[in-house]
């Protein structure tokens, strides 16, 4: 049986490799989540309600995935959408560490939630919004690594702020 699974994150920007693992998430399950985070401890270029409209453009073509905001904890805004699954990207080893950590503390705080680590195309492995925001800052083109979508609002706000 298929279930519901959330992917969560702050998306800021949502990246191609992002989009690989929501692709992929999404043949494997019924409906998947998007959960836009509310970011707390980092600072974001786009404010949740501009990513959650940023990603739901980017995965409009997709029927069973929806986009939502969330605050607080990832495994209680799982259990209130009923999803049994939290859907993690992997990008390259650096990540393991954290996203073991984080899949052992959620584990933890709810035993009957699964992780489920995916790997974006090998394409977008080096993908990271971090770099990507720095790149837009500068003037560098982010076309192959950002919906357009994304690219133009990257490109509206940085004008924005000059």
């Amino acid at each position: 049986m298929k279930e519901k699974a959330i992917y969560a994150g702050t998306f800021d920007p949502i990246t191609l490799g992002h989009l690989d693992v929501v692709e992929r998430a999404a043949k494997i399950f019924d409906r998947l989540i998007i959960g836009v985070a509310e970011v707390t401890g980092k600072e974001t270029q786009f404010t949740q309600a501009k990513r959650v409209e940023l990603v739901t453009q980017s995965v409009a073509s997709l029927p069973n995935v929806v986009v939502e905001p969330f605050t607080g904890l990832l495994v209680d805004y799982a259990h209130e959408q009923g999803a049994g699954v939290i859907v993690r990207g992997l990008r390259a080893f650096s990540d393991f560490e954290y996203e073991f950590q984080m899949a052992l503390t959620n584990r933890r705080l709810a035993p009957d939630l699964e992780t489920l680590f995916l790997m974006p195309k090998q394409d977008y492995s080096f993908l990271s919004s971090t770099n990507i925001r720095q790149v837009a800052a500068l003037g560098g083109n982010v076309s192959e690594f950002v919906p357009a979508v994304v690219e133009k609002a990257l490109r509206e706000s940085n004008e924005s702020t000059i």
